[in-house]
């Protein structure tokens, strides 16, 4: 007659564990802090970045998406042949994207509202390529 009593106790301190146990690993879910050290960090990555959309005509929207973060091994030496120098020089740059089209609000009637803009799927150090990103010189 005792197990059977024991049973539901038994069985109520099991839930309660289990229930215990999951609030702890959600909360820990919030506490989420990235392992990697910023500052030091040498590589590249996928990372949720915010900007402002805006165009003339239209107003302005804040958008949050993913983009490409990081830095890449770059070098450079002197040489005695033109240019006079050996460049070695990479970017994080999109490996893998996606386009997103929002439409801007409070546009006037003769403006297109879609707005375009590209999400990191994938992100690599690369050559720097002025089709998909801002370059101090193109290739």
């Amino acid at each position: 007659m005792t197990l059977l009593s024991t049973q539901p106790q038994r069985r109520s301190g099991l839930a309660l564990g289990w229930l215990l146990l999951c609030i702890c690993l959600q909360a820990n879910a919030f506490k989420r802090v990235s392992a990697v050290n910023l500052r030091s960090f040498i590589g590249c990555a996928v990372r949720e970045f915010t900007f402002l959309a805006k165009k003339p005509g239209c107003g302005g929207m804040h958008i949050t998406t993913d983009a490409c973060w990081g830095r890449c091994e770059t070098w450079e030496k002197p040489v005695l042949e033109f240019p006079f120098i050996e460049s070695y020089q990479r970017v994080c740059t999109y490996n893998k994207s996606r386009l997103v089209t929002v439409k801007l609000p409070k546009c006037r009637p003769n403006v297109d509202p879609t707005y375009t803009y590209p999400v990191a799927l994938r992100c690599d150090c690369g050559v720097c390529l002025t089709s998909t990103t801002e370059c101090i010189a193109s290739v």
